[in-house]
């Protein structure tokens, strides 16, 4: 009997599986899906999650497919630096999630188990059933299967929220013709008018937010016809649609769960919280969803979690979806093609001139900035442990630790829980901190 089951195969679900492996469990990922998505789906690396990757040995992987370095985020298309931001890793890295989720799954010692869609979860004291294709037991679940979430739905979790206010399509395709110079590299995406990317394979990337799409059914089909009528009418008529390979309605819905944890049942991930996709935000915040849960969630299994780690990651993962939720709505609102979004625009751009403000709202964009309580920063100079414990420098390790904290040489002290947050910094305290994070000393 598998520790954890995982269920769902994207970068979320695959990164929890691969914290959980690598802190010694045994670990099952459930995906409906009867083979890996081609789908590109999100293609915005933050940087704090390019750290993340980097950190546990996955970016050598996805470098490769990577198209694009791009030394500036964005708000509603307003370019904002990333260039001075304190990180070995000041850009955001253009790459297809697919191939993210592809990196990821390659070094999971348990293979993925696909065409097995969740039917029904129940849980006792002991673990968690879940039916999906056989019947599956283990200690723990995590729901990771996405914005429709099926395991949300089934223990009727609260998932209040904002409906969607307007309608996107997004789809991959191959042109027929296109002006040249146009498409070329990658650009900041703009909202009122769309935008159109170059991918891998021929591809490119479309995003059209017109009034025909306004008028049209989440559930109606996206032709090629309609994708011509709205590149057409920002590109001109020397653009021409060939075949479609993949198209998606979407909106700017907004929800999120109340409670992370539902007994032995732990969401993460678009499962846990949804918003408009600007930005790859969803991306990034499943992928830090994943790294902080997943040593609290092995600690828990080993016996040696302190009261209360498992639940410090609906403390502190919580607040930074809800923060990504007004981020994204007020980019909506922002970005829409009207008298009023163009007058707050008009006054958001005169603010993010002031280098504070633009800075700040970097910090905050990039997930450079996040930090949890207690925790005074993180760190990219000290490499992840392979086993996911956490790291000490600068100091000797108390008796009773050896087996949860690596000790390092290093000059400046610091603990490092394995999510890569700094939980102590010299002085007094590295005793309670040890405790506050990793148990009691055996």
């Amino acid at each position: 009997m598998p520790d954890v089951l995982v269920a769902g195969a994207g970068p979320t679900g695959l990164l929890t599986a691969f914290e959980l492996e690598r802190a010694g469990l045994d670990v099952l990922v459930l995906e409906r899906a009867a083979r890996p998505s081609p789908q590109s789906k999100a293609l915005g690396v933050q940087p704090r999650s390019v750290e993340v990757l980097a950190e546990r040995g996955l970016l050598t992987a996805i470098e490769p497919h990577v198209q694009a370095r791009l030394p500036a985020g964005h708000f509603s298309g307003l370019p904002i630096d990333y260039t001075d931001l304190p990180t070995r890793f000041p850009y955001q890295l253009g790459v297809e999630q697919a191939h993210i989720a592809a990196a990821i799954e390659a070094q999971l010692r348990r293979p993925v188990l696909r065409d097995a869609a969740v039917t029904s979860v129940t849980q006792d004291d002991e673990g968690v059933t879940v039916t999906a294709g056989g019947e599956h037991r283990a200690g723990w679940l995590v729901a990771a299967d996405g914005g429709h979430s099926t395991v949300r739905k089934l223990l009727d979790a609260a998932f209040p929220g904002y409906s969607a206010r307007i309608s996107l399509v997004v789809a991959d395709i191959e042109l027929a013709r296109k002006p040249d110079g146009l498409a070329d590299e990658w650009h900041l995406p703009s909202l009122a008018s769309g935008f159109l990317l170059p991918l891998s394979g021929g591809r490119h990337r479309v995003v059209v937010a017109g009034e025909e799409q306004q008028k049209l059914g989440r559930d109606d089909p996206v032709t090629a016809d309609e994708l011509q009528r709205a590149l057409t009418a920002v590109h001109g008529p020397g653009i021409e649609v060939g075949k479609v390979r993949w198209a998606s309605r979407f909106g700017d819905a907004a929800r999120q769960l109340e409670r992370y944890r539902h007994g032995r049942v732990l969401f993460a991930g678009d499962a846990a919280h949804i918003h408009l996709p600007v930005g790859g935000q969803g991306l990034n915040l499943g992928l830090q969803d994943a790294a902080n849960l997943g040593w609290k969630l092995a600690a828990q299994i080993r016996g040696h979690a302190p009261a209360g780690l498992l639940d410090s990651y609906h403390d502190e993962r919580h607040p930074v979806a809800a923060r990504v939720l007004v981020h994204t709505r007020a980019q909506a609102a922002l970005g829409m093609p009207n008298p009023d979004s163009a007058a707050v625009r008009e006054v958001v751009t005169g603010l993010l001139a002031v280098p504070e403000a633009r800075r700040e709202l970097a910090m905050e964009l990039s997930g450079i900035g996040i930090t949890y309580p207690g925790i005074s920063g993180r760190t990219t100079e000290i490499a992840a442990t392979p086993d996911g414990s956490g790291v000490l420098t600068g100091a000797p390790l108390p008796p009773g630790w050896a087996d949860r904290v690596e000790v390092r040489e290093g000059t400046e002290p610091r603990l490092v829980r394995p999510d890569g947050y700094l939980a102590w910094t010299g002085g007094p305290g590295l005793d309670s901190a040890l405790r506050r994070w990793f148990g009691r000393p055996s």
